[in-house]
């Protein structure tokens, strides 16, 4: 068994605009206006469409049949007995075409409570381009004052009540379930997640989103209110940027998160085990133990099975490789 490569899979119909600089990293057609998303290794369905977001092998099953079909082969024993068939982690593209709404995701605590679900939805932005992002409620927004924002739903003066965050190609952000965020305009990023498409909004008055001002996980305004974070100081927000551009390995140090990301450039390798792996710059190959050999290319991805084995990358000073993984079993 060895890695398969992933083509593009971009869900169509999301509420924010974007999609051309995916198209342009993977070398292929723009498809439409609001494809902003490509969905990397996915075994995760968009909330509310099912089968769509899920990824497609290039023998045409779905990845998350072949991961049920032989599990072991894929996540490793370890893992299953951790975690059974779930691969602990959603892969994206992102291209912010537009600014997206504020929002948050809830807490894996919040979503077993309210939503009867196993995973919340922690994620890390590895920006590819400079961006900016509004990120957590200023110090002096208490609880009361969450409730009739989301209510009132619109853009003042819920921006106005947050922390603005400049970041610069190559850094990382950690954002926590229950903060809330709003990546910028003409943001390019590899965000990692937790395998769910659980979404609240703060602001949906001039946003078509899904549901509209209902649009709350099927949630009254109260109970989904519940799920944010108050305000929080700046040092936090300082703190939520886990790593630069010139961090390799772990980028997610300190951060508790959920899932594993790493950076990895000639010369460094991985441990056995499920990985998705986008080339973000450069070429070069990936190898195993046995010399099992795939070719990595400027935006091309992959999902790299547990029997594989580990994974050492090989090639020029400027290849640089983005590595999602679920956390360690141990």
């Amino acid at each position: 068994m060895k890695p398969a490569h992933l083509d593009r899979n971009q869900p169509p119909g999301r509420f924010y605009r974007g999609g051309a600089r995916i198209a342009a990293f993977r070398e292929v057609a723009v498809h439409g206006e609001f494809e902003p998303e490509d969905w990397v290794g996915s075994t995760t369905e968009v909330t509310g469409e099912p089968g769509l977001g899920l990824s497609v092998l290039p023998d045409g099953r779905l990845l998350r049949d072949a991961i049920a079909a032989d599990p072991v082969a894929w996540l490793g024993a370890e893992h299953v007995a951790a975690f059974g068939e779930d691969t602990e982690v959603l892969t994206k593209l992102l291209d912010a075409g537009e600014r997206l709404p504020v929002h948050i995701h809830p807490s894996r605590e919040f979503s077993e409570e309210h939503l009867g679900l196993t995973h919340g939805k922690a994620e890390a932005w590895v920006y590819l381009t400079d961006g900016e992002a509004h990120i957590g409620f200023l110090p002096e927004v208490t609880r009361d004052q969450v409730l009739p924002l989301l209510r009132a739903g619109e853009t003042a003066p819920v921006l106005e009540l947050m922390h603005q965050l400049t970041v610069t190609a190559g850094d990382v952000v950690y954002c926590p379930p229950g903060i809330p965020h709003a990546i910028g305009s003409g943001s390019f990023m590899v965000e990692v997640q937790e395998p769910a498409d659980l979404s609240i909004f703060l602001e949906w008055k001039d946003f078509p989103l899904p549901g509209g001002a209902g649009g709350h996980l099927g949630l009254d305004d109260e109970t989904a209110a519940g799920a944010v974070v108050a305000g929080i100081e700046r040092a936090v927000v300082d703190q939520f940027v886990s790593a630069g551009g010139g961090t390799t390995g772990d980028l997610l140090d300190g951060a508790n998160a959920p899932f594993r990301v790493d950076r990895l450039r000639a010369g460094d390798e991985i441990e056995a085990g499920f990985a998705v792996l986008i080339v973000t710059a450069g070429a070069g190959r990936a190898k195993n133990e046995s010399g099992d050999l795939i070719t990595l290319d400027r935006g091309s991805a992959f999902s790299v099975p547990h029997v594989w084995g580990s994974v050492t990358i090989d090639g020029l000073e400027d290849l640089e490789v983005i590595v999602a993984r679920p956390p360690n079993p141990a």
